[in-house]
C-alpha cells in the first residue's frame, strides 16, 4: 500500500509533464506490443494470400462489439477506484474493485456462448464476401471461445492501471503477445509436430496466450501482490456496488458498443462501396481489395495510436485521482498537456506514413491493386489521424472522471453523426473508395473540433464519488 500511496502522492502533487510520460511510457510498450502481435498476424495471414490476410479484420468488428459492452463497466470501475485511491479510500477501491471483476466474469462467459452461436449470422449481416466468409467463421468462433479469459485479463488491466501500476500489466501483456508470436507460425503453417490450421492457428495462438496472461493476472489480484487485493468476500455480489457500476457503466458500454457496432456497420460499407467501385470499372472482386487495403492501414495507425493511446490512458488515471481529490484546475491541465502531445506525435507518425507508404504496404503484402488503393488512404485520409489524438484524449476525459454520458454522446457523435453517413454518402456519391475515405477523415477532424468545445466547458469537473 505503501507504494500505491507514493504514487498517488506524485499523481497529485509531482510535475504533469513528467509523472505523464512516467505513467504513460510502459503503457505505450504495451499498446506496441499489442500492435507487434497484429502485424505478424497480418505478416503471416498475407503469405497465405488476400482472403485470408482480411478475414481477422472482418471478425475483430463483430468481437469487439460484444467485448465493447463489458468494457463499459470496466471504465465505470475504473473511474471509481482511480478517484477512491485519489481521496485515500482503499476498502471502497477494493471492494469497487471485487465487484468490477465478478461482473466481468459472469458477463464474459454469456458472451462467449452467444458468439460462437450466432457468428454465421452476424457475419452475413456484416455482407462479408463469399470468399473471406469460410475464414472468417471459423476465426471468429475460435475467438469468441476465448473471450471470458479476455475479459478478465482487461479487468485486470483497467484495475491496476486506476491505482497508477502500469508497468505490472505490461509485463504480463508482453510475455502473452511474445508467446502469441511464437505460436503463431507454428499453428498457421504446421511447423513440426503442430497441425496446419490456418487462419484458424492465428486465432488458436491469441485464445492460448490470453488465457495464460488471464490466470497470471487473477493470481497475483488474489493473492494481493499488487496495490489491489481481491478475495472471496468482495467478490460476492454486491447490489449496491453492482448498481452504481451499472449507473455509470451502462452509458460507457453503450456508447463502446455503439461505436463498435459502427464499426461493423463501416465494415459492410466497405465491401459495399468496393463492390460499387468495381462494378463500375469491370474489376473483379474489388472488394476484398478494399477491405484488405482497410485492415493494412488499421494495423498501421493502431502502431501510430499506441503512443497517443498510452498517453491518454495515462492521462486518465491522472485526471481520475486528481478529480477524487477535488484538484479539478490540475486535472485541467493534465488533459490539455496529453491532448498537445497526443497531437504532435500523431503528425510526426502521419508524415512518415505518407512518405514510405509504398514500402509498408509491400512489407505485408505483394498485390498492385492494394498498394495502388493505398494512394487514396494517404491522400484522403490519413492526414486527419493527428485530430484524432484530440478526439481520443477528451473521450478518455469523460470516462475517468466518470461522465460517461458525455463520452457515449461524443463517440456515437463521430462515428453515427459523421462517420457512416460521410463515407457511405460520398462513397456511393462518387462510386469511388475514394469518397469512403474521405469521409472517414472529415469524421476525425469534425469529432475532434466538437470534442475539444466541449471539454473546454469544464462541465465533466465533478467527481462521482460519494463524500
Amino acid at each position: 500500500m505503501k507504494r500505491v500511496e507514493a504514487m498517488r502522492e506524485q499523481i497529485l502533487r509531482g510535475p504533469v509533464v513528467k509523472t505523464l510520460i512516467l505513467l504513460a511510457y510502459p503503457l505505450i510498450i504495451n499498446q506496441l506490443v499489442q500492435v507487434l502481435y497484429n502485424l505478424t498476424d497480418t505478416f503471416w495471414l498475407g503469405k497465405l494470400g488476400r482472403e485470408e490476410l482480411a478475414a481477422p479484420g472482418t471478425a475483430w468488428p463483430l468481437v469487439w462489439f460484444f467485448m465493447a459492452m463489458g468494457m463499459g463497466f470496466a471504465t465505470a470501475g475504473f473511474a471509481f477506484v482511480s478517484q477512491y485511491v485519489g481521496a485515500g479510500n482503499y476498502e471502497k477501491a477494493n471492494r469497487s474493485a471485487g465487484a468490477l471483476y465478478s461482473l466481468m466474469m459472469l458477463f464474459a462467459i454469456g458472451v462467449g456462448i452467444f458468439g460462437v452461436v450466432s457468428a454465421p449470422y452476424l457475419l452475413r449481416f456484416m455482407g462479408v464476401s463469399d470468399t473471406i466468409y469460410p475464414y472468417a467463421l471459423s476465426y471468429t468462433r475460435v475467438i469468441f471461445a476465448g473471450i471470458p479469459f479476455s475479459f478478465t485479463l482487461f479487468a485486470f488491466n483497467f484495475l491496476l492501471r486506476a491505482i497508477g501500476d502500469t508497468r505490472t500489466p505490461v509485463k504480463i501483456n508482453i510475455a502473452t503477445v511474445l508467446l502469441n508470436l511464437v505460436l503463431d507460425p507454428f499453428f498457421i503453417f504446421g511447423w513440426g509436430p503442430f497441425p496446419r490450421l490456418g487462419v484458424v492457428g492465428a486465432a488458436v495462438a491469441t485464445m492460448l496466450s490470453n488465457s495464460l496472461g488471464s490466470i497470471v493476472g487473477g493470481y497475483l489480484l488474489f493473492t494481493g501482490k499488487v496495490g489491489v487485493h481481491l478475495t472471496l468476500k468482495n467478490l460476492k455480489p454486491d447490489p449496491y456496488f453492482y448498481s452504481r457500476i451499472f449507473r455509470v457503466g451502462l452509458p460507457s458500454s453503450v456508447g463502446t458498443s455503439t461505436t463498435a457496432l459502427g464499426f461493423v456497420i463501416l465494415t459492410r460499407i466497405i465491401f459495399t462501396i468496393g463492390e460499387l467501385y468495381g462494378q463500375a470499372h469491370g474489376i473483379e472482386n474489388f472488394q476484398d481489395v478494399a477491405f484488405a487495403t482497410y485492415s493494412i492501414t488499421n494495423r498501421l495507425t493502431n502502431f501510430m495510436f499506441a503512443f497517443s493511446d498510452g498517453v491518454s490512458m495515462a492521462m486518465g488515471t491522472m485526471v481520475g485521482q486528481a478529480i477524487g481529490a477535488k484538484l479539478y484546475e490540475r486535472a485541467k491541465e493534465i488533459a490539455e498537456k496529453a491532448m498537445a502531445i497526443n497531437f504532435t506525435i500523431l503528425g510526426v507518425g502521419t508524415l512518415l506514413f505518407a512518405l514510405f507508404r509504398v514500402q509498408i504496404f509491400s512489407f505485408f503484402i505483394n498485390d498492385p491493386a492494394i498498394i495502388a488503393e493505398s494512394a487514396k488512404v494517404v491522400k484522403y485520409f490519413s492526414a486527419s489521424l493527428p485530430f484524432f489524438g484530440i478526439f481520443s484524449a477528451v473521450n478518455n476525459v469523460f470516462q475517468s472522471s466518470g461522465h460517461t454520458k458525455k463520452s457515449m454522446l461524443l463517440s456515437m457523435f463521430r462515428l453515427w453523426g459523421l462517420r457512416l453517413p460521410l463515407s457511405y454518402g460520398l462513397g456511393v456519391l462518387t462510386r469511388d473508395t475514394t469518397g469512403l475515405w474521405l469521409g472517414m477523415g472529415l469524421s476525425n477532424v469534425l469529432g475532434a473540433l466538437v470534442a475539444l468545445a466541449w471539454f473546454l466547458r469544464g462541465s465533466w469537473m465533478r467527481a462521482i464519488i460519494e463524500e
